[in-house]
């Protein structure tokens, strides 16, 4: 029986995130996730919300607080 291999994605997480939001504008980080676990399926919620702390941090997204919980997030102009 072949063992399956995992194999190296081509495009870094933060490279993804990025391109989702300039092709679909501000989204909320649900559906930011969500579309984010299409293509990487092991991406948990701590790692997705360590992504959006550091890039954040880099100037590259702004992140705004809308109901309870919730956060809105867009590119920098």
């Amino acid at each position: 029986m072949p063992i399956p291999t995992k194999t190296w994605k081509t495009r870094p997480t933060y490279f993804v995130l990025l391109e989702t939001l300039s092709k679909k504008g501000d989204m909320n980080e649900t559906d930011l996730f969500n579309a984010l676990q299409e293509e990487f399926e092991d991406l948990g919620y701590k790692d997705f919300n360590q992504l959006l702390l550091n890039l954040e941090v880099a100037g590259k997204i702004r992140t705004t607080s809308l109901a309870r919980g919730k956060k809105r997030v867009g590119l920098v102009q």
